[in-house]
């Protein structure tokens, strides 16, 4: 596994089309994924997953806003949108979730407003 750590220089961060990221992927402002993570993805910021990206794992962040696929874990500190593309298979953790038509949820959710463990204050 590899450890990949960014810090935040006002910059978002990507992970195109095409790439995989086996390992941990951890930055301090937000990310896109486009391609495929494998592993722990966390953020301080937001967490993109547009419409080709693919996450399978745990995401761990404040906010998570999602078009792609993703199998595995999610805990989010405040809002987690699903879009109208999203397909997700995940135990999900968040303060508040907004889902679209047409999202696919399959999973549980709990929204009981407990810290999120591993984030950052």
């Amino acid at each position: 596994m590899t450890n990949n750590t960014t810090e935040a220089t006002g910059r978002n961060n990507l992970i195109g089309n095409g790439t995989t990221v086996k390992g941990e992927v951890e930055v301090s402002g937000d990310i896109r994924i486009d391609g495929t993570v494998i592993g722990t993805l966390k953020s301080n910021g937001k967490v993109v997953i547009g419409q080709q990206g693919c996450v399978d794992g745990t995401i761990i962040c404040k906010n998570a806003d999602i078009s792609g696929r993703v199998k595995g874990t999610i805990k989010v500190d405040e809002l987690t949108s699903l879009k109208s593309t999203s397909r997700i298979e995940v135990d999900l953790c968040t303060k508040q979730l907004f889902i679209e038509v047409g999202a696919i949820f399959t999973g549980k959710c709990d929204m009981s407003q407990k810290p999120v463990e591993g984030q950052k204050k």
